[in-house]
């Protein structure tokens, strides 16, 4: 008999934590090095907090496509691919054609096991989930892959206080689920922000 794991997929879009490679936004205000290191350190903790889950599987699809042995074999790994967001979130989720899919950034290191849990119990009463960000995207999206209907990622604005409002109305006709809104961390005042939370006793 299957395990509940092998129907629900959890993937984690990160780039590799390099100098130079993502971040860009944050590290033009905090620098590289910080940049990397809070990349490292976000990447950390969502893969200690939810790659062990037997709830679900973990892969993480990294960006560039190769190497890996950054992830030092706390997760499977699969190429984001080429193509903008879009172009690469639906490349993912094809690789998923059935069960449960939820898919989360790596620049959210707020999200918990009970975050990811909700998701996928909200999949089993809805066709997709979604986590807003307090920007106007989303921290995570989820899908149930065995539900009717086109993927929900093309012509979304992306990175910009639209993507969420053009990606439900993307999923207009579906039943969708909403979480708790977090926050990426992605400039200087988010990276403040998280600074000052991790700092409180």
């Amino acid at each position: 008999m299957a395990s509940p794991a092998s129907f629900a997929h959890l993937v984690i879009f990160a780039r590799r934590p390099v100098l130079g490679v993502g971040k860009r936004r944050l590290a033009a205000a905090v620098g590289d090095v910080e940049a990397v290191r809070f990349q490292r350190l976000a990447i950390d903790r969502l893969l200690r907090r939810l790659a062990g889950d037997r709830r679900w599987t973990t892969t993480v699809a990294t960006s560039p496509d190769r190497p890996t042995d950054w992830l030092r074999g706390r997760a499977a790994a699969m190429p984001q691919g080429r193509g903008d967001l879009g172009r690469r979130l639906t490349s993912a989720a094809r690789r998923f054609q059935t069960g449960r899919l939820v898919i989360i950034g790596s620049d959210t290191p707020a999200v918990a096991p009970g975050d990811v849990a909700a998701a996928f119990d909200a999949l089993r009463g809805h066709e997709a989930v979604v986590g807003p960000a307090r920007d106007g995207g989303y921290w995570l999206i989820g899908l149930r892959r065995s539900a009717h209907g086109p993927l929900p990622f093309d012509n979304i604005r992306w990175s910009s206080s639209h993507t969420l409002a053009d990606t439900l109305a993307r999923l207009e006709g579906r039943r969708v689920a909403r979480l708790r809104t977090l926050e990426d961390v992605d400039d200087l005042p988010s990276y403040r922000r998280f600074t000052a939370r991790s700092q409180r006793p």
